[in-house]
């Protein structure tokens, strides 16, 4: 019989920073979208808005038009500053699918 071995590449990573705390709840709260601008999102990330402002009372939800867009900004501390700036309770990053 032949044995076959394989190397799983997937590992453990230490998180250096923890995440930061959750809301109890996003009612009256100022939310906001960043896109990585990946296949769909300029038409799931409005979908998301429009669902968080019909299911939340009092919530503020800015678009991804308020932000840099794409996986090469995002993540960049310019950008990280603006949503600072912008008052936001949180944040969604992503795209459709």
């Amino acid at each position: 019989m032949v044995k076959i071995e394989f190397h799983d590449p997937s590992g453990v990573l230490d998180a250096s920073k923890p995440y930061a705390p959750r809301l109890t709840s996003l009612a009256g709260k100022r939310i906001g979208l960043l896109s990585n601008a990946k296949w769909q999102a300029f038409r799931m990330l409005p979908m998301i808005k429009t669902m968080l402002e019909a299911d939340f009372p009092g919530i503020e939800v800015l678009s991804e038009d308020h932000f840099p867009q794409g996986n090469a900004v995002i993540g960049n501390d310019d950008v990280a500053q603006l949503v600072k700036q912008s008052g936001v309770d949180a944040v969604i990053i992503g795209n459709a699918a």
